[in-house]
């Protein structure tokens, strides 16, 4: 609880800084003066004020916000040897920098995050497809199990390198989001040389990246050794004299795979809610041995499932992709932008009901993964943080009238019009966004507390 508290925090903090810092380092570029830079909200805990400096930082016990105040003949009287200095005394390119600045500062803080990643290396499972289900699409385009993919590509464009499991996962997810079909290079199984397959990603109806979504795909997870983990002692497999480290070679007249499908067929055997034995093909120590095994019968929800006591499947094998200077950079900011884009395509498609609400996250989803991410360890939490950044970014281009897209749409205006929008006009879309926001705000929380206790 403490490392999660600790890392939301810490995200939190950090993130709104760098926006924030955003906006005051492009308004101090152009010559606006800022009166104070605040962190948070409540109560102080910090006030500081360099020697010569006009600006006031600040940081305050809530870290769910922040802001830059600026001189503002809006908002307070202005001396007139210091109006050449207010905000909006500014031209109309200086106005859209500053505002800008800040969702800019997120989306290069989130290549710079990638980009460490990439320098410093990180392991991800190895390219390897587990065995697809029988009915899947990966099955119908001919995959088994066991293939390596080399190289992947969205419709007609030119192959590129897989270095893990990780990036086939995204060219999926960016295929049927984009209704685009996915195309793999798969490596030379033990007889034949390397082919290449066709997912037709277009022909699917997905709105979201979700679980069934890479299982009717049939690419949910990567190759893992059909071997037997930890056997525990009351359970099916320690009855039936299964021991860790058994290597599962047949059960009954079907080859084993993977683990993947002997995980699925383990839970499957239970479906009827009657449990045949069958005889496994388990490969000890050098000796073939012959087992039979009766699965238990277990209820999940509605459902009949099978279970055996035991953990079924090797850890997958793991590669360490990393990048030089320029690489790791150049594709930190192409991660960047596809992980911009998807998320400004499912915006899109929550807005117009073709994808669900509950994709919608709120403070303590965030809290959750902040931890979790935290305690696997600190490569993982600079992508989350990078992931958030770019979030924030993203959210905060949106042409609401209370971020800072809304402050770019009045200027888009004004640039088309020739005058700015009016201060009437001003407070009700104002006050229109406000209640725009809290009800996103609303839908996020009641998101995070069905996932908590739902």
């Amino acid at each position: 609880m403490m490392l999660t508290a600790l890392a939301f925090v810490v995200a939190i903090a950090l993130l709104i800084a760098v926006h924030e810092y955003g906006h005051y380092r492009m308004a101090v570029a152009v010559g606006v003066r800022v009166i104070r830079f605040s962190i948070g909200f409540g109560p102080q805990l910090l006030r500081w004020q360099p020697n010569g400096s006009p600006t006031e930082f600040v940081v305050c016990m809530l870290p769910l916000g922040g802001y830059v105040k600026m001189l503002d003949e809006r908002e307070a009287p202005v001396a007139p040897e210091l109006q050449h200095m207010a905000f909006n005394r500014q031209p109309l390119k200086s106005k859209v920098a500053i505002v800008a600045a800040g969702p800019a500062a997120n989306l290069l803080l989130a290549v710079f995050l990638y980009a460490v990643v990439n320098w410093n290396g990180v392991q991800y499972p190895a390219a390897v497809l587990a065995s697809p289900a029988p009915e899947s699409m990966a099955a119908q385009s001919g995959i088994e199990g066991g293939e390596r993919v080399l190289r992947a590509a969205l419709a007609q464009d030119a192959l590129s390198d897989i270095g893990s499991f990780e990036d086939v996962r995204w060219f999926l997810t960016r295929g049927a989001l984009d209704g685009l079909d996915v195309r793999l290079e798969l490596s030379n199984l033990p007889s034949g040389p390397n082919r290449e397959v066709l997912l037709r990603l277009s022909e699917l109806d997905s709105p979201e990246a979700s679980a069934q979504l890479f299982q009717s795909i049939g690419v949910s997870g990567p190759y893992t050794r059909p071997v037997l983990g930890e056997i525990l002692p009351d359970g099916a497999a320690n009855r039936a004299g299964l021991r860790e480290g058994d290597l599962v070679r047949r059960v009954g007249d079907v080859p084993i795979v993977d683990g993947q499908q002997l995980r699925q067929m383990i839970r499957k055997s239970g479906s009827t809610g009657i449990v045949d034995p069958k005889t496994w093909s388990v490969e000890r120590r050098g000796a073939l041995l012959q087992i039979v095994v009766r699965p238990e019968v277990r209820q999940e929800g509605a459902l009949h499932v099978g279970k055996i006591g035991a953990f079924v499947g090797s850890p997958p094998e793991l590669v360490t992709v990393e990048y030089g200077a320029i690489d790791g950079l150049w594709h930190g900011v192409l991660r960047t932008w596809d992980v911009s884009a998807l998320t400004l395509k499912m915006i899109g498609r929550m807005l117009v009901g073709e994808a669900s609400l509950k994709n919608l996250s709120g403070p303590l989803t965030i809290a959750e993964y902040a931890g979790k991410s935290a305690g696997i360890g600190l490569t993982q939490y600079l992508l989350f943080l990078a992931l958030i950044s770019v979030s924030l970014g993203v959210l905060n281009l949106l042409p609401l009238p209370v971020l800072d897209g809304g402050h770019l749409m009045y200027y888009l205006w004004e640039s088309i019009v020739g005058v700015p929008v009016s201060d009437v006009w001003m407070e009700r879309l104002q006050r229109g966004g406000i209640a725009v926001l809290l009800i996103m705000m609303s839908i996020a929380f009641f998101n995070d507390i069905s996932r908590l206790f739902g």
